[in-house]
C-alpha cells in the first residue's frame, strides 16, 4: 500500500496569510545547552500548512474544531484536477472530462488539485479558490468535505468570503493548504484528523492519502512506500 503525505513541512519558513502569525518554535531546554532533555513551545496561527477550518471560523453560529465529527476527515476520497485555474475560482469549466465523470458519483470527500500554490515557503497571492456554485453542486451530490491545495477556498483579497459562506450553508467541512503535487487524479482513502483544540477556529493536521480501495483496518495492507509532498 502506498501512502501519500500531502502535508507541507511546518517551519518558520512556511508562508501564512499576510498579517497572520508565522510559525515560531522556541527552544526552552536542549541537550546542546547541557539540559537533560529537549523541550520547546510554539507560537503560530492555527491556519498553517494542512489545516481544517472550523465552522466558527466563518460563521458566528459555527462551533470550534473540537466539535466537528472526526469521521468527516477519514474515509474514501476523490482527487480531481483543475490545473488551469491559477488566479481564478475553480468551477466545472476547469475540470477535464475524466474529473467531471468522476463527480457524477462522488465520494463524500473531494480534494481539488490546482498546483497554483506550488511552494508553501514562497507565498503567491494568485492561488486558485472555489466558485460558490461549484461547492453548492458538490454538496447537493452528497459531498461532506472539500479540500484544496491552496491557503484558502476564497481569494486572498476576498472580504465577503462567498465560498466559505457556502460551506456554512451546507455544513461542509474543509481542508486547506494541502500538497497534491505527487498525487494523480483518482480515488484514495483520506486520513486527516485535525488537532482537537477547544473552541479553535482551525486545527492543523497531518493529512495523508492511502492508495487503497478497501477502507477497513484489516484490509489496508502493509505500508510499502510513503510518498513525500511535492
Amino acid at each position: 500500500m502506498r501512502v501519500y503525505d500531502i502535508s507541507p513541512l511546518i517551519s518558520s519558513r512556511l508562508g501564512v496569510f499576510p498579517g497572520d502569525q508565522k510559525f515560531e518554535r522556541h527552544v526552552v531546554m536542549s541537550f546542546a545547552a547541557g539540559h537533560h532533555l529537549e523541550l520547546s513551545r510554539i507560537t503560530s496561527t492555527l491556519h498553517l500548512g494542512a489545516h481544517a477550518d472550523s465552522p466558527g471560523h466563518y460563521s458566528a453560529e459555527g462551533g470550534g474544531i473540537h466539535a466537528v465529527d472526526v469521521r468527516r476527515y477519514l474515509g474514501p476520497c476523490m482527487v480531481v484536477d483543475a490545473l488551469h485555474a491559477r488566479g481564478r475560482r475553480v468551477g466545472w469549466q476547469d475540470l477535464d472530462d475524466e474529473a467531471r465523470e468522476m463527480l457524477t458519483s462522488p465520494t463524500p470527500r473531494v480534494l481539488v488539485r490546482t498546483l497554483s500554490f506550488p511552494d508553501p515557503e514562497k507565498w503567491n497571492s494568485d492561488f486558485a479558490s472555489f466558485e460558490p456554485e461549484f461547492l453548492e453542486d458538490l454538496a447537493s451530490s452528497g459531498v461532506q468535505l472539500v479540500g484544496i491545495d491552496t491557503p484558502s477556498v476564497d481569494p486572498e483579497t476576498s472580504k465577503d468570503l462567498p465560498a466559505h459562506a457556502m460551506l456554512a450553508r451546507y455544513q461542509m467541512s474543509v481542508l486547506e493548504g494541502l500538497m497534491l503535487g505527487s498525487v494523480v487524479q483518482g480515488t484514495y482513502v483520506l486520513v486527516a484528523a485535525p488537532l482537537k483544540i477547544e473552541g479553535a477556529d482551525s486545527g492543523p493536521c497531518r493529512a495523508l492519502l492511502l492508495e487503497s480501495e478497501i477502507w477497513t483496518m484489516d484490509n489496508l495492507g502493509e505500508i510499502k512506500e510513503v510518498v513525500k509532498p511535492s
